[in-house]
């Protein structure tokens, strides 16, 4: 029976994350019940948002001023940015794991003397399940029938080769299988002793906590939020005073101050936020990176460590044999995968031992090797990945492995276990003699009571067994006789064997891995492996992927326990709770920090991390839900590509940041100045509110799209504390704002010297002159990637010409028409704000 991973668990009518999160909070005998969030909780949440709080004052304001225009589009940005907000939360919140799916729909077991099938949420204590090859194992079981077992554990323990089962008589790990791990060969019976919450998915699922803290954008603003609010109410006040003093009317007064503070305040910020992250999520699709969260989105950027799993994710996922060793030569083969590709490069001229080695491990083999199909075109295996890898070798040297055993028909076999550690077949051969083929782990082959070699063939043996073990390889030795008659039982043909050589297997890396590790240096960011494997495999694999040094020692890779987790490059021998340590130690550092995973075991790693991403194809769901990135490619470099649309994502939010800022700093200067340079009341509620609509409208969420700028991933990340105007950033939006109200002012005084409409000269060269820092901030200035922005700006362009030459606006906004002599003071003040920005456009 072959059970299907993938879609929702029909047995319970609850789905994954809700199965997965009732088993671990209440137990199996609570599930059923409704412990959805209401949908006005999650508005609630939304709009406690310290800017969107802000954005519904200025609504309030606007309607109070009776500008019910304005009002509608700050309206709008708040209802989109919360709707699309809870849409993201309900998605991501969908699925806190799922282990409903990874533990079978259904199970068979036997129950009064006869085997039913039944949803694997009714096994109990007690059932009697019985499991084949392909089965996923639906409980944690104690086995009292084994049959050449062999079980993937991976997805629970990280490691990348099959355990092999037996019955035990006592309590061990041979002897038990556990929930969501998958049946490669045999068969078997076993007694239930622990589901749901108890069993290792179970205890598993219980440290998928969702993480408390907010991401470092929603961190800074926030803290954005409560500052503007401040601003905007103080400036209010200000001018409020200031024109009382002036002795304004005190109802004009108070439409301009509400007016002011509502242009202090970004309302287009959150549709701006809401862009730029929905376009770096949609780029991130389009190079396989599928975003879980928005926010996600632009934490990428500020990753400063990125702790990855081994098998899949730097290494290739199947075992591969690169080297042949026999007693008078040794090989290297090439070639990655099941595929028949590659080569055997000889360093002697046996390739008469090296052809009888792969033609002796092809018969010793319950493995098959498949085609290409039309889904992904590379060879797949059925069985062992191990002696899948043999058969690959095998088919490299010419080798036609079905032939070999349609010419050489098995008669008896004495399986592996894991007390013998070994294999043996026996086939009969084409002259009617009988073959005996051995291969196993080199300390139960090289063995003087199975070959029949002198003692310096099996030291050299057991010397070159060492060395390749050593380089992280698994080792297996093959041995043959020939017999006349067939023993019984099959095992008292292993003896007095001619040893043919070893096989060195291993996962390789990918052919990108190094590059990877590579490119997230070069950007600041610390790779760190952390896997399951054995000590001398992750130390091996680091070394090759460029994580340690050919000369660092076995010290290099910490096993179990540390004083200090974030002195390592390299862990091994992890279970879910070091990986959780590991990620929480660097947390506890202030890194933002990004854990790749696959399997059951890296959940709760995954759901702790600032950025957990999972694998698609090869990921278990439970993963996949606990991540806030998927790679649909299981490419480690789509991460590096996702954190390059990060960074953009986050440029672009700070450049909006002090565009926006900049011209409200402007405006704010100039209403303040003004009348110091003989200007009463330099701008009108109205045109204060038209210029902000205007430059925060289309041109401001505009710059959400801008493209990604060319060193942005030769730098180091952001510091994960820094506010989101720090590094000079305030400085900068305070200069900006002087020149472009200075330029402005210069403007106005210069058309009231000259008997010009100053107050709409004034209005229409503080827009231009935010119109152009608008292009002067572009990094690229000419690029083509973006032509959004360069439209919005003529848009807004075109816009402000309509209020000063059509009828209705005039008498809106109290403008007048100006002349092309009167355009001349509002282009140079364009001009202004385009060469100040440009100036200093290196530090966004």
């Amino acid at each position: 029976m072959t059970v299907s991973t993938h879609g929702p668990d029909t047995t319970t009518g609850l789905t994954t994350a809700e199965a997965a999160q009732l088993l671990a909070e209440h137990g199996p005998n609570e599930v059923g019940a409704d412990h959805r969030v209401p949908l006005w909780t999650r508005v609630a949440a939304q709009l406690r948002d310290p800017l969107i709080t802000v954005l519904l004052a200025a609504v309030a304001l606007t309607l109070a001023i009776g500008d019910h225009p304005d009002a509608v589009v700050i309206a709008l940005v708040i209802v989109v940015n919360s709707t699309v907000g809870v849409v993201q939360e309900v998605r991501a919140e969908s699925a806190v794991a799922a282990l409903s799916r990874i533990s079978a729909p259904a199970a068979r077991v036997l129950r009064d003397g006869e085997q039913r099938r039944v949803p694997s949420t009714e096994v109990v204590p007690g059932d009697v399940v019985t499991l084949a090859e392909g089965d996923i194992v639906p409980a944690d079981a104690r086995l009292t029938e084994a049959a050449a077992l062999l079980v993937d554990e991976s997805m629970l323990t990280g490691e990348s080769l099959p355990v092999a089962k037996a019955v035990q008589p006592r309590q061990s790990a041979d002897g038990v299988v556990q929930a969501g791990t998958v049946v490669l060969r045999g068969r078997a019976l076993a007694v239930v002793t622990a589901t749901g919450a108890d069993s290792a998915l179970g205890r598993i699922a219980a440290l998928l906590r969702p993480r408390p803290e907010p991401t470092p954008l929603q961190q800074r603003l926030a803290g954005l939020g409560r500052v503007l609010a401040v601003v905007a109410i103080g400036l209010c006040a200000l001018v409020f005073v200031l024109g009382l003093l002036r002795h304004q009317p005190p109802g004009e007064m108070g439409v301009t101050a509400i007016s002011l503070a509502v242009a202090a305040v970004p309302e287009s910020l959150p549709a701006v936020v809401t862009l730029a992250l929905a376009l770096g999520a949609r780029r991130m699709a389009a190079r396989h990176a599928v975003v879980r969260r928005l926010p996600a989105v632009e934490t990428l950027g500020s990753v400063t460590v990125l702790a990855t799993d081994k098998t899949g994710t730097l290494t290739q996922g199947r075992m591969v044999v690169e080297r042949l060793w026999t007693p008078h030569s040794a090989a290297t083969v090439t070639g990655l995968g099941y595929g028949p590709e590659g080569q055997i490069l000889l360093d002697g001229a046996a390739d008469d031992e090296t052809r009888g080695l792969l033609t002796t491990a092809a018969l010793c083999n319950d493995a098959a090797l498949r085609p290409p199909t039309g889904e992904n075109g590379e060879w797949g295996a059925l069985g062992d990945p191990t002696e899948a890898a043999l058969l690959t070798a095998s088919a490299k040297a010419g080798l036609d492995y079905e032939r070999l055993r349609e010419s050489f028909p098995r008669v008896a076999e004495a399986p592996f276990d894991s007390i013998r550690k070994r294999m043996s077949t026996v086939h009969r051969a084409p002259d009617g003699s009988l073959l005996v083929c051995l291969k196993g782990a080199p300390e139960a082959v090289l063995d003087p009571a199975v070959l029949a070699e002198p003692p310096e063939v099996l030291e050299g043996a057991h010397r070159a067994a060492a060395e390749l073990a050593a380089e992280g390889f698994r080792v297996l030795a093959v041995a043959r006789r020939t017999l006349d008659r067939l023993p019984d039982p099959p095992e008292r043909a292993e003896t007095a064997l001619r040893l043919l050589g070893m096989t060195a297997l291993a996962d390789p890396p990918k052919p990108s891995a190094a590059a990877t590790l590579g490119a997230c240096r070069r950007a600041g960011i610390v790779p760190i492996l952390v896997t399951g494997d054995h000590p001398a495999t992750a130390r091996a694999l680091a070394v090759r992927v460029g994580l340690l040094e050919p000369t660092a020692g076995p010290e290099a890779v910490v096993s179990g326990d540390a004083a200090d987790l974030t002195r390592a490059r390299v862990f091994a021998r992890t279970d879910p709770r070091q990986k959780l340590d590991i990620v929480q130690a660097w947390r506890a550092r202030g890194a933002v920090t990004a854990m790749t995973g696959d399997g059951v075991n890296d959940g709760p790693a995954l759901r702790q991390a600032d950025i957990g991403v999972a694998m698609g194809r090869r990921g278990t769901e439970v993963a996949r839900q606990a991540a806030d990135l998927v790679l649909a490619d299981d490419e480690l470099a789509t991460v590096v590509g996702a954190v390059e649309e990060g960074r953009r994502v986050y440029d672009n939010i700070r450049r909006f940041l002090v565009y926006g800022l900049a011209g409200g700093a402007a405006e704010i200067l100039v209403m303040l100045t003004g009348p110091l340079f003989g200007l009463a009341l330099p701008l009108r509620a109205g045109q204060i509110l038209w210029i902000n609509l205007l430059t925060h409208g289309l041109t401001g969420v505009a710059m959400g799209a801008e493209p990604v700028s060319p060193g942005a991933m030769t730098r180091p990340p952001r510091p994960p504390h820094q506010h989101i105007l720090g590094s000079g950033v305030w400085q900068r939006v305070l200069l900006l704002g002087l020149v472009l109200a200075a330029a402005a002012l210069g403007a106005a005084i210069w058309a009231r010297h000259g008997e010009r409409p100053w107050q709409s000269v004034l209005f229409v060269a503080l827009l231009a002159a935010q119109l152009g820092t608008v292009l002067g901030l572009r990094e690229r200035l000419l690029t083509r990637a973006n032509l959004f922005l360069p439209l919005a700006v003529l848009a807004s362009a075109v816009l402000a010409a309509g209020a000063l030459y059509l009828p209705f606006l005039r008498d809106v906004l109290d403008t007048v028409p100006l002349t092309w002599t009167d355009l001349a003071a509002p282009a140079i003040a364009g001009l202004a704000g385009f060469v100040a920005a440009r100036r200093r456009q290196q530090g966004i």
